[in-house]
């Protein structure tokens, strides 16, 4: 006499393949409520359709299957927002990320993309409050961040334009030295800042208009400029 539903039922109640019914009993996310020990056969209780709807609504949002464990290990109800919460954090952020990098494809595959102005500034040697260090290129949107929140939190009085020096292997090797700055007129030493003086320098100089992940554009059709002008 079999007891409860039949894989196949359980199936079609939960809009969950066979197959991936098979896939989460092997991996100990959903065991059937009853295995016959003849046949093999695998039957499920009522009760469980929740928890498979759950499963369902989990992985749909592309959360791992050791995630999925997890949250349903959590017994505090609490405990399973903060973990669901979190994994919603990573997917806005890759949504994010995504986002940019359409908008950046639009621009790129535009007709006639609009042409970005070039001007040639000659600056004077400066010295300017400043953060600098040897980092990585994946970690150098957050090292910057945190570079620039101290010396905005380090200065006083009226600040100039923040800027930056890229050195070029950070771009060719993945690692190199990378120095932000505000300009002010008495730099001070304190923490990670210190008084640096940028020598007298001569700039191709545009403005990037859009988000911050889309600036390789505008940096590659000033360096577009740079080589036509034979500079």
């Amino acid at each position: 006499m079999r007891s409860g539903l039949s894989i196949g039922e359980f199936s079609r109640l939960t809009h969950l393949s066979v197959r991936t019914l098979r896939r989460y009993h092997e991996g100990g996310l959903l065991v059937p409520s009853h295995v016959d020990d003849l046949t093999g056969y695998r039957y499920y209780s009522a009760a469980q359709i929740p928890t498979a709807q759950v499963i369902h609504r989990l992985r749909e949002l592309d959360v791992p299957l050791p995630a999925v464990r997890r949250i349903l290990d959590a017994g505090d109800p609490g405990a399973r927002s903060a973990l669901v919460a979190e994994h919603l954090r990573r997917l806005e952020s890759e949504l994010d990320r995504t986002w940019a990098a359409v908008r950046s494809l639009r621009r790129l595959l535009a007709p006639e993309p609009a042409p970005v102005q070039v001007e040639v500034r000659s600056l004077p040697a400066t010295t300017v409050a400043a953060v600098e260090d040897d980092v990585e290129l994946d970690d150098v949107l957050g090292w910057y961040a945190g570079a620039m929140a101290e010396l905005d939190a380090t200065l006083d009085g009226p600040l100039g334009t923040p800027g930056g020096v890229y050195d070029n292997a950070l771009f060719e090797t993945g690692r190199g030295h990378v120095l932000v700055h505000r300009p002010t007129q008495d730099p001070p030493s304190r923490g990670r800042v210190r008084p640096v003086e940028l020598p007298a320098v001569e700039l191709a100089v545009a403005t990037h208009v859009g988000d911050h992940d889309d600036i390789d554009v505008t940096y590659g059709e000033v360096g577009a400029w740079v080589v036509a002008n034979a500079l």
